[in-house]
């Protein structure tokens, strides 16, 4: 091997600046000689593994030594060994398992770094664990293997890192694939030395061509944590390579995966080179030295106009219709002498009063915590099935009926405006009645009356108090057939219609229907293919319902053309109904705004390349973007996908008043400072400032999701534990952006919003109940002319006595 290198230096020094003298000899050593799984293919067992590496250890020394001596004065080049490594975390955080781990580390990389790096013998734990196994250095051979590198040269990736790891090496620890861990681990072990990535990637599939998604955000997310080594753990990095230029054998997985930037079709004649978007998006890397700050996606300073409705969300709000003790007409005599209780008297009865507002005692609880937000809308749905729960008028929930009416005049008293969805779809009978679940739900054309006659009631009960509704409230099209959707649309239409002409010019209330609207990004940016997919699962997600309304009144001209499409060409009979002309002018334009509900991004891809995430019927595969800030829940944190959406919406419907009705994220409860969700507020509310002030999108109201924790766990701005409401830090950092109507900065001009009518709690209190105060006017009025001829008539009789 010496002379071997020898001639190489010879020949090709003049040209070459680094050299690795081997590359993964924990491969060669393990698995050529140990197991046999690869070339040499020799199953020696692990003494001779543990002796091949001994031997590759004393021939790299040799040949870096003859560099050094000979060739590096006038090269000038520098050697080195390239050393793969898995990460290793412990299962649980105990002495133990981080010592399991150390030893994990210690076998597979330690095994030839710490003999180069350290003291020029093999690590502690591999020669307590091993002892007669393990061959020995002689003092005078550890010096010369002693600093026989430099730099260090690290291979990670999936094959030589992961797959070709023994389970036993793992020590029942649990493998990573943190990168940036293990730098700052080999800048620790091995005294901060130059490192040199000379070989990283993951993989795709066999069958993937050319957009190759999940192989860019691998290669995004090792950039980026090799990026955080250098800057935030201050690894001394110089050099990033990727692996590998182009597609070929790869050992013993043979053609089943590709790891190249360039596409080969290995059945072609010519095998010809076709560059595929990993190439693009490494050339960008290269061109920008890494990931410097877009101008789009960095904050701005402004303020949301007058009137900007700054809303909390809570999906059904707590209902307590328990009677207060003043309801109750019993007579009781207290037992001072004996049981020390009040015992009922049988057979008197006090005089019955009517119910009071005042009687539900969780009502004033809910609106003194909405009142420490500082919102000036609270959202909230009703429950169909309990206030009708026949499905019909036959059976009124009065109680209910009464609470709802209660809740919505508090919230106004405080100056809260109160919004309210008719119907909001859960998992258990879509929350319909039983009576219409029972029987095809949305599926049966008779719940669309039913539909109607449910609304008319609540507008005639509720709409002195409610001025701003939603007829449905994120209806989930991934749980709805073509034939439920299409009588849900109808429905829809019927209550605006119905609202519009018997109760808008005496309640002067709006109202329209909430979709759920989260943002679709195709995978690959430099796609045309994935730039489709991400249109056409626009559609099917958000145009179905939309474009009836918003748009030309029938449905997507996408969704109509791949239906078709897929239906002539597989064995699916998907049937997307039509409307009749009549039906078109009744859904088009029945809406005074659009509401959607935002959550998340998600990106698609045109490549199958993982079946559980890949949608056969619609062709699209889901890809997770791993450098993402993600939730508990796995949920995504992408602001920039709220102001793309709004942007979509402006484009395709006009200038249409639009409310965020719902944008939230889950939560660690152990989590104290809540900081997840205090980021996540603060960039989604700047992203839809920049719609607002940059892309001139006509937004009129941003909502948060949610109110507390006990109706939606996890969700909520106050956390519910033991029976009591706590406030979390994103609450108070939500109340100081409503408090500055945005993001203010030293030049935005200061916003002077003409006095509501509403504008304190005493005005509207006197407002509503003019009747009372009429009454008292009288008495007082009253009061002052008695006092006056008292006065007058005993003014006169003593004049007549004198």
């Amino acid at each position: 091997f010496r002379d071997y290198a020898e001639l190489c230096f010879r020949h090709f020094g003049g040209q070459v600046r680094y050299w690795l003298t081997m590359d993964n000899p924990y491969v060669v050593a393990w698995h050529g000689y140990g197991t046999g799984r690869l070339p040499p293919g020799v199953r020696g067992g692990p003494r001779l593994g543990y002796l091949a590496a001994h031997h590759l250890l004393q021939a790299h020394a040799k040949v870096w030594h003859l560099y050094n001596d000979h060739f590096r004065p006038v090269q000038r080049g520098k050697v080195s060994i390239a050393l793969s490594s898995h990460w290793i975390k412990p299962q649980r955080i105990t002495e133990k398992n981080i010592k399991e781990c150390q030893k994990s580390l210690d076998f597979v990389l330690g095994w030839f770094a710490k003999p180069i790096f350290i003291d020029g013998d093999y690590p502690e734990s591999m020669r307590n664990n091993l002892s007669s196994l393990l061959p020995e250095f002689s003092e005078a051979e550890k010096k010369y293997i002693k600093g026989t590198a430099d730099f260090f040269a690290l291979s990670f990736g999936a094959t030589l890192s992961f797959q070709l790891l023994d389970s036993h090496m793992k020590f029942q620890q649990l493998e990573s694939i943190s990168l940036r861990q293990l730098l700052y681990w080999i800048n620790s072990e091995y005294n901060n030395p130059q490192i040199f990535i000379v070989e990283n990637s993951w993989f795709v599939s066999g069958t993937t061509k050319r957009d190759d998604a999940k192989y860019i955000y691998y290669l995004k997310k090792f950039i980026m944590e090799t990026l955080k080594a250098i800057r935030y753990d201050g690894v001394n990095v110089f050099g990033y390579t990727v692996w590998s230029l182009l597609d070929g054998f790869e050992w013993h997985r043979g053609y089943s995966i590709r790891r190249g930037l360039f596409y080969v079709d290995f059945q072609s004649h010519d095998k010809k080179l076709m560059p595929k978007s990993s190439v693009l998006f490494y050339e960008k890397v290269i061109e920008k030295n890494g990931f410097p700050p877009l101008p789009e996606n960095q904050p701005i300073e402004g303020i949301f106009p007058c009137g900007f409705a700054w809303g909390i969300v809570d999906n059904y709000i707590q209902v307590d219709t328990t009677p207060a003790q003043f309801l109750d007409s019993s007579v009781y005599v207290w037992d001072v002498h004996h049981t020390k209780k009040l015992i009922k008297v049988d057979g008197v009865y006090a005089s019955k009063r009517k119910h009071h507002c005042v009687d539900f005692a969780a009502i004033r609880l809910q609106i003194s915590l909405l009142q420490e937000m500082h919102v000036t809308h609270f959202h909230f749905s009703l429950k169909w099935s309990l206030i009708l729960p026949l499905g019909n008028l036959s059976l009124i929930n009065h109680t209910l009926v009464h609470y709802y009416q209660c809740f919505a005049s508090e919230l106004l008293r405080v100056n809260i405006t109160p919004v309210v969805a008719l119907w909001q779809p859960m998992i258990e009978n879509q929350e319909l009645p039983v009576s219409l679940a029972k029987y095809g739900a949305w599926e049966n054309t008779e719940t669309v009356q039913a539909f109607v006659e449910y609304a008319r009631f609540c507008f005639t009960s509720l709409g002195d108090h409610v001025k701003f509704w939603i007829t449905m409230n994120e209806p989930s099209v991934k749980n709805l057939t073509y034939t439920a959707g299409h009588n849900l649309l109808k429905a829809h239409a019927k209550v605006w219609h119905l609202y519009d002409k018997e109760f808008r010019r005496s309640q002067k209330g709006k109202i329209s229907i909430a979709l759920q609207a989260d943002w679709v990004e195709p995978a690959c940016p430099f796609s045309r293919n994935d730039q489709e997919v991400a249109d056409r699962i626009l559609e099917f997600d958000i145009g179905w319902l939309a474009e009836p309304i918003f748009g030309n009144g029938d449905y997507p001209e996408v969704m109509r053309a791949w239906l078709h499409r897929i239906n002539s060409v597989d064995l699916y009979n998907f049937h997307l109904p039509y409307f009749s002309e009549d039906e078109k002018k009744l859904i088009q334009g029945s809406y005074d705004f659009f509401a959607l509900s935002h959550y998340t991004t998600t990106l698609v891809g045109s490549e199958k390349e993982d079946a559980v995430k890949y949608d056969h019927y619609l062709e699209v595969q889901m890809i997770n973007d791993i450098t993402w800030l993600h939730s508990p829940s796995r949920v995504a944190v992408v602001p920039w996908g709220l102001r793309k959406l709004l942007k979509w919406v402006k484009s395709k419907y006009g200038d249409v008043p639009v409310y965020v009705m719902a944008n939230g994220i889950d939560d660690d409860q152990n989590m104290v400072h809540d900081k997840l969700r205090v980021y996540y507020i603060q960039n989604y509310i700047n992203e839809a400032l920049k719609a607002y002030t940059l892309d001139n999108v006509n937004l009129q109201g941003y909502f948060v999701y949610s109110f507390n924790d006990k109706t939606a766990p996890k969700y909520g701005l106050y956390s519910y534990v033991a029976n009591q409401y706590e406030p979390k830090p994103s609450l108070k950092h939500y109340r100081e952006i409503i408090d500055n109507s945005g993001f203010p900065g030293p030049e935005t001009p200061e916003l002077l919003c003409p006095e509501e009518l509403a504008s304190c709690p005493e005005c509207h209190f006197f407002r509503t109940r003019k009747s009372l105060l009429a009454f008292i006017s009288f008495i007082f009025v009253a009061f002052i002319v008695t006092i006056f001829f008292i006065t007058y008539y005993s003014k006169r009789v003593e004049r007549r006595y004198k």
